[in-house]
């Protein structure tokens, strides 16, 4: 998702980039996070709150 961020601010779209990381910095806050970075949350899990953390 990070990489996804960079790449809307790479094609001009800043505020699209800004949103997504925000919601990354929320998701990650909340402490769902994957195994591979200290979580326990899966793939799925992850997604879900991101998606949750843009819609809100």
């Amino acid at each position: 998702m990070g990489s996804a961020a960079l790449m809307l601010d790479h094609l001009g779209l800043p505020e699209q980039a800004a949103r997504l990381h925000r919601a990354i910095e929320a998701t990650a806050r909340a402490g769902v996070l994957t195994r591979d970075v200290g979580g326990t949350a899966s793939t799925e899990d992850v997604t879900k709150a991101l998606i949750d953390a843009l819609a809100g």
